[in-house]
């Protein structure tokens, strides 16, 4: 009978201990009072703006809610921070965010984690779920982030099956919007794509922030910039039906454009002599072929590339950020008023020799006269000839010659007409660009070509680098740095995506000026 008894008040014990699990959340009055909560249900409706004590709600760029002190109890929050404090934080990065974040904390049974779930999906989710006057469901999404310097979360709608309304809570020390991790909204166009930044919340001590996920809830978490502070913040989604979403946004390609006509002259006068190189073009075939990808350091002639270099830091060339800032952020030139060197430069990599150059390095069929891969396999010799042969005495050549020139007709094939697109870029602190979902969509095999300029003191961890994933995977295929005056060649395939990282803080040199780069990005199709 002693046995039993004691079996008793140890089952006893163990429901003492599984309540004493969870800490109560004590929410702000203002979620108790009927009143305040009918004006936000109307004011939300209605699209307007109302604020009552504590309660901030406006609707630019887009419906957001502001309760601070949310919770009642300062102990509370310490307890709640200390808790957190104590998770497991995993690194997480890719083109869009770099931060550490903890698990899923649905089911963690730290006293104060499990007593502000309870509150937030219980009696919170059911005054929001009024409000809104949506039936919202019973899934618990949440989880607990830290930013620290350089961390980042760059423009995205937060839009997935599911989710209705998104939610933070800050336990941040005293923060100011120096320190950088802002929440920023963005404003949208005719198109409902991101605009521009138009309101920025600072973090603040026990401050929620919540809005409903949208076709227009554009915001980012901006780059945390002071070394000295962690931005812990609890975040999730309470879920319900979605709101209706127009069709996706299709971006207007950059242009494709067959070659200029260019002999090797071109060549001749631009690129390092050792690239023309016969025997070393078969050398550097044979490393592609073998990993897709290449880089050619000190590939255009020294005086050459001091020349562009200079050029592009003159104030004649025209610069226009490119957007929208959901898909990309960095500065291209206007190709109307580029200094004679750039120009001649942009030409190159356009011209029709460049294009049988890049055969030659990649066994790709970017001219004429590579030869198939199932046909007569020509010394790469005679094909330069081709070019050789041609009319030197107009300016820049013609491609007409080539195009009756004896190497196609032996072949007896149409010549395939192989095209480019290309800009001239300017990178500075702030500039990326991210994987979305037409990038995907539009997939194709294709050549990337990256030359650098200006890039001699950037170090790999300012960002800035072009990163190459498998569709639908974060893990890099592989990671191209920016490095003057080496050509970088990558093939990519219909599973094979690219981005370019975040250019963080670090990138600002010790005079608080901002580092820049420039790059010549061209992308050829056989």
């Amino acid at each position: 009978m002693a046995s039993k008894r004691r079996q008793s008040e140890n089952g006893k014990n163990e429901k003492r201990k599984k309540k004493s699990c969870e800490e109560t959340a004590q929410l702000c009055s203002i979620i108790d009072d009927e009143q305040v909560k009918k004006a936000v249900k109307e004011a939300w409706d209605q699209k307007r703006s109302y604020t009552h004590g504590d309660l901030e709600l406006d609707c630019q760029p887009f419906p957001h809610c502001i309760i601070r002190n949310f919770l009642n109890s300062d102990t509370f929050i310490d307890n709640l921070q200390s808790d957190l404090m104590g998770l497991n934080f995993h690194e997480k990065s890719n083109d869009l965010y770099k931060f550490k974040q903890s698990d899923d904390l649905r089911k963690r049974t730290e006293p104060h984690i499990a007593g502000l779930r309870a509150a937030l999906f219980g009696r919170f989710r059911c005054w929001l779920g009024d409000v809104l006057g949506v039936q919202l469901e019973s899934t618990v999404d949440i989880s607990c982030a830290r930013y620290e310097y350089t961390d980042v979360l760059l423009c995205h709608d937060d839009e997935l099956e599911g989710r209705r309304v998104a939610f933070i809570l800050y336990l941040v020390p005293p923060w100011q919007s120096r320190d950088g991790g802002t929440l920023d909204l963005y404003s949208t166009d005719s198109d409902l794509q991101p605009q521009s930044i138009a309101k920025s919340l600072v973090p603040s001590l026990n401050t929620l922030v919540l809005f409903e996920v949208s076709p227009v809830s554009f915001h980012q978490v901006a780059e945390v910039l002071t070394k000295d502070k962690c931005r812990l913040s609890l975040s999730g989604w309470f879920h319900g039906p979605s709101l209706e979403r127009p069709p996706h946004h299709v971006d207007v390609p950059i242009p494709r454009s067959p070659h200029l006509p260019r002999d090797e002259s071109v060549l001749l006068e631009w690129v390092n002599p050792v690239y023309l190189d016969i025997s070393y073009q078969e050398q550097i075939q044979g490393n592609f072929e073998e990993s897709s990808e290449i880089q050619l350091k000190d590939f255009l002639k020294e005086k050459k590339f001091r020349e562009v270099s200079q050029a592009l830091q003159l104030s004649q060339i025209q610069w226009t950020k490119r957007g929208p800032p959901n898909k990309r952020c960095y500065e291209v030139a206007s190709l109307g008023n580029l200094p004679q060197c750039v120009r001649e430069c942009w030409e190159l990599l356009h011209s029709e020799a460049f294009f049988l150059l890049l055969s030659n390095f990649t066994g790709l069929r970017l001219h004429y006269l590579c030869p198939d891969d199932d046909g007569d396999d020509k010394d790469k010799k005679e094909q330069n000839e081709g070019l050789k042969e041609q009319d030197d005495t107009q300016a820049g050549g013609t491609s007409g010659s080539l195009v009756e020139s004896a190497a196609d007709t032996s072949r007896g094939k149409e010549p395939s007409t192989p095209v480019c697109c290309g800009e001239l870029r300017r990178w500075f602190h702030g500039g990326y660009t991210l994987l979305h979902d037409g990038q995907a969509e539009q997939a194709e095999f294709s050549l990337d070509l990256v030359l650098p300029f200006c890039s001699a003191d950037w170090q790999s961890d300012f960002g800035g680098s072009t990163c190459y994933v498998a569709n639908d995977e974060d893990e890099e295929l592989l990671t191209v740095y920016p490095e003057d005056n080496s050509l970088a060649l990558v093939y990519r395939d219909k599973e094979t995506l690219k981005f370019v990282k975040h250019i963080n803080h670090k990138s600002f040199s010790d005079s608080a000026n901002d580092r820049i780069f420039y790059d010549f990005s061209f992308v050829y199709f056989e």
